[in-house]
């Protein structure tokens, strides 16, 4: 097996939206605390790798000459998709509009997954040499680390907005993160 700094970025990011699919698979079909987790689990994922690809990856297809059109469709997807996550965290697992309000949240999320994959990436891997897409996938790893973990829409998912705004929200996040966790093992022990 390859060595994680060996991945490029197609391969991180098929593995990465692998990881929804079985995430909204997870959240689907399971209930109480574990459906939670899951959730807890997916949103924080979402958040990380849609922020990653609108700051690196995007950007990265524009200057390899992947269409414009393909591009600009997707980052409207992933901002769609961004305000849909964000209601479904405030309305929570409980609500009664949650689960037809996740099912078709899920249904655009695969669809948006399999568009991305083929015409972006596959376009992506055609025009970057195997050092660039090695190198992208590190940029990619980076930026995640730095990223909001829950989702933000009113930062408009602008450079100068993540920019600006996204530091605080950072470590307010993982902070929220850090004392959710907390909880969970609390009350597991």
């Amino acid at each position: 097996m390859a060595d994680r700094n060996d991945k490029d970025v197609i391969d991180l990011l098929v593995a990465q939206h692998g990881q929804i699919k079985a995430l909204l698979q997870q959240v689907h079909l399971t209930v109480g605390p574990v459906r939670q987790q899951a959730f807890d689990d997916l949103v924080r994922l979402l958040a990380v790798h849609e922020c990653a690809e609108r700051e690196v990856v995007h950007p990265a297809s524009r200057q390899h000459a992947v269409s414009g059109e393909i591009v600009d469709r997707r980052l409207h997807e992933e901002q769609a998709a961004e305000q849909d996550l964000a209601r479904l965290y405030d309305l929570g697992l409980g609500h009664p509009e949650f689960d037809s309000t996740f099912a078709s949240f899920a249904e655009k999320v695969i669809e948006h997954v399999e568009l991305e994959e083929k015409e972006e990436l596959g376009e992506l891997q055609l025009r970057a040499s195997n050092d660039e897409r090695v190198q992208l996938a590190s940029v990619v790893r980076f930026a995640e680390a730095l990223a909001p973990t829950r989702p933000h829409p009113e930062v408009g998912g602008s450079l100068a907005g993540t920019l600006l705004v996204g530091p605080p929200l950072v470590v307010f996040d993982r902070i929220r993160d850090a004392i959710g966790e907390w909880r969970r093992q609390s009350s597991n022990a």
